[in-house]
């Protein structure tokens, strides 16, 4: 770390020093890592580090080395800093995330520096779920999506997700899915169209939530592709990523339904003017559309990756039909 940036992470946490204690993960295709650091005689034991560092040679695990996919990740880490400096001071117990202690530029190197979620209750990682975890996730989702319904994602991604179509021409061009290629503008018109928004986290899988140890409680990480949309992106996307094909048949009704009135709780307490059942009318009717949006994405991303499954078709040949 150069000077610049230990002086930030010393200064914003009060320390006298700061010990690299470890690497927590590496960023995607190389562009940085993320850091825990242990701080000396300072009141805040730990803080975590996400240090940016764009790389000379783009190297993607699948492949995908593009201006287009470089300009994807330079401006995710813009928009992280951006909802970080602007937003997050609005999220409050319910839809926790870690506390931003400073942010930082030297060159083109980014530094975040961030509360150590694991020192406030939220240290266990998961990669099975239970009922209880599924239920935090949502209820999380669900009061992220009440607290910045109908606000503008000023100096975020206009659309959120790191799938959406804008951003992946390259994808759409090797697809061969023939039929949703050719639906795959009216599906991302659809979703766009939408009356009601909200910010998505935009890549709210369940690695990137941290539980508490009885899994009830949850704070969630990592926000380069919050933006705008459809609040269902980011439930579809969750389900997709913890789910069997066989749990998802069995328990999407469920699941849909706890969202709902776990967003209905969350608009009343937070005091959102907006009428929920017409919000509640619009979503529902855009989860499935939500669902086939992504599985459009991972068929020209990976198309041989476990989650594509026959529920995902079934659901997508539905929605097909219904916009011809």
């Amino acid at each position: 770390m150069n000077s610049q940036f230990k002086n930030t992470l010393i200064t914003s946490t009060q320390a006298k020093d700061a010990i690299e204690k470890e690497i927590i993960q590496t960023l995607w295709s190389g562009y940085g890592k993320i850091v825990r650091y242990e701080l000396i005689e300072s009141s805040i034991k730990q803080a975590v580090v996400k240090w940016v560092q764009l790389p000379k040679a783009k190297e993607h695990p699948r492949g995908w080395n593009t201006n287009i996919s470089h300009y994807r990740k330079v401006k995710s880490y813009q928009v992280e800093t951006a909802f970080y400096k602007t937003y997050a001071q609005q999220c409050d117990m319910f839809c926790r995330i870690p506390k931003l202690y400073a942010v930082d530029t030297y060159n083109d190197e980014v530094l975040l520096v961030l509360e150590d979620i694991d020192l406030v209750g939220f240290s266990s990682r998961i990669h099975n779920v239970s009922w209880n975890h599924i239920k935090a996730c949502v209820q999380w989702l669900a009061n992220f999506h009440a607290t910045f319904l109908q606000q503008e994602p000023k100096d975020l991604w206009e659309i959120g997700t790191y799938w959406h179509l804008d951003t992946r021409p390259e994808e759409l061009e090797v697809l061969e899915d023939k039929s949703l290629k050719e639906m795959a503008f009216k599906i991302d018109e659809k979703l766009n169209n939408a009356i009601y928004k909200t910010f998505v986290h935009g890549d709210a899988k369940l690695a990137n939530f941290c539980f508490s140890k009885d899994g009830s409680k949850v704070a969630a990480v990592d926000f380069q592709y919050v933006g705008g949309g459809c609040g269902m992106k980011d439930l579809a996307y969750f389900m997709g990523s913890c789910l069997s094909e066989e749990d998802c048949k069995e328990y999407e009704t469920e699941i849909v339904d706890f969202y709902f009135n776990s967003l209905e709780k969350g608009i009343l307490t937070k005091n959102i003017t907006v009428d929920f059942k017409e919000v509640e009318k619009e979503w529902r009717a855009l989860f499935p559309v939500a669902w086939t949006d992504f599985h459009r994405f991972l068929k020209g991303w990976s198309p041989s990756h476990w989650k594509i499954n026959s529920y995902s078709e079934q659901v997508a040949q539905q929605v097909i039909k219904s916009l011809k």
